[in-house]
C-alpha cells in the first residue's frame, strides 16, 4: 500500500510540473520570438513481482520444494524527464518600426543524428561574457546609438562586434545588410545551430551553448537559406487553444492521481484505526 502512495504522488508531481510549463507557454503567447516547450514524460522502471511459495513433491517422505510463481509487473510511477523547446517558425506580423527584425526560415539542413532541421538566431552580447542567441528581433537604439535588445543587450554583427548607427533612419535588405543612403554600413549577426535541442535556455528568450563556444555564422553555413525582414516581428509559436486543452488534460490527470492518493489514505486509516485495533 505504501508503494501506491509513491506511485500516485509521482503522478501528481509530474502533472504539476507539466502544468507549470504550459502556464509559462501561455504567459508568453504574445512574446516575440518565444518558442513553446513540450514535456517529455517517462515511467520509472517496472518491477517484476514473484510470490514466495512451496510445492509438495509426492515421495515416500514428504518433500517441500521452494516455488516462486510470477505475479506480473508493477509500475512504480512517472516523472517529467525534460521540457523540450519547439523551434518551429512563428507567424510574422508587420510593425512598421525600423528596429524590428524577423528571421524567416528557408532551407535548413537536417541533422543526421536527430533527424530534425537546424535553427537560426540573432546574436547578442551578454554582460557575463560570450554570446547569447534569441529569435526576438524587437530591438532599439540606446543613447549611444548602439543596436540593443529591449533589456539592454548589444546586438552583434557577424564578426561579433556591436552595431553602431547614427539614428533609426536606415534600411535592411533580406540578406541582413544595413544600408544608409543606399550604402552598406554593416550587417546583423545571425548564428546557426545544427542541433538547437542542445542549447540551454536562460530566460527572457535567450539561449546559450553548453560549452560556451559561439555558434557558426549562418551566412557562411552550407545549405542554410533564410531571410531577414525589417519592420516585422516573429510571433510566439505557442498555440493558445491547444495549450489550454493540454492544461485541462494535465489538471484532470493531477486530480485523478489525487483521488487515488485519497483512496489509499482512507484505506490506510481503516487498516490502522479499525483492523489493527486490539479489543
Amino acid at each position: 500500500m505504501l508503494r501506491g502512495f509513491y506511485t500516485a504522488a509521482s503522478g501528481m508531481i509530474s502533472q504539476q510540473r507539466k502544468t507549470e510549463m504550459l502556464v509559462n507557454n501561455m504567459a508568453n503567447v504574445n512574446t516575440p520570438g518565444f518558442k513553446g516547450e513540450q514535456s517529455s514524460m517517462r515511467a520509472f522502471p517496472e518491477l517484476l513481482l514473484q510470490r514466495f511459495d512451496k510445492q509438495s513433491v509426492p515421495t515416500q517422505k514428504p518433500l517441500n520444494m521452494p516455488f516462486s510463481p510470477q505475479i506480473g509487473g508493477l509500475n512504480t510511477g512517472v516523472y517529467m524527464q525534460e521540457a523540450i523547446p519547439q523551434f518551429a517558425q512563428g507567424d510574422i506580423r508587420e510593425t512598421e518600426l525600423n528596429t524590428d527584425f524577423a528571421l524567416i526560415d528557408g532551407t535548413m539542413p537536417i541533422n543526421p543524428e536527430t533527424g530534425r532541421s537546424g535553427t537560426i538566431f540573432f546574436s547578442v552580447e551578454h554582460p557575463n561574457g560570450g554570446q547569447r542567441y534569441t529569435r526576438n528581433g524587437n530591438f532599439t537604439l540606446d543613447a549611444a546609438g548602439y543596436l540593443t535588445t529591449m533589456n539592454g543587450l548589444y546586438v552583434l554583427n557577424p564578426e561579433g562586434n556591436r552595431i553602431l548607427l547614427a539614428n533609426e533612419d536606415f534600411n535592411m535588405n533580406r540578406a541582413g545588410e544595413i544600408m544608409v543612403n543606399d550604402t552598406v554600413v554593416g550587417r546583423i549577426g545571425v548564428a546557426y545551430a545544427d542541433n538547437p535541442e542542445l542549447l540551454i535556455k536562460e530566460g527572457e528568450g535567450l539561449y546559450r551553448t553548453v560549452n560556451g563556444e559561439n555558434l557558426p555564422n549562418a551566412f557562411n553555413a552550407a545549405g542554410v537559406e533564410f531571410e531577414v525582414r525589417q519592420r516585422f516581428l516573429e510571433r510566439s509559436n505557442v498555440d493558445a487553444s491547444q495549450t489550454m486543452t493540454a492544461m485541462l488534460t494535465a489538471y484532470r490527470a493531477f486530480e485523478a492521481n489525487q483521488k487515488v492518493l485519497q483512496a489509499y489514505d482512507r484505506s490506510m486509516d481503516k487498516a490502522v484505526n479499525e483492523i489493527g485495533r486490539v479489543n
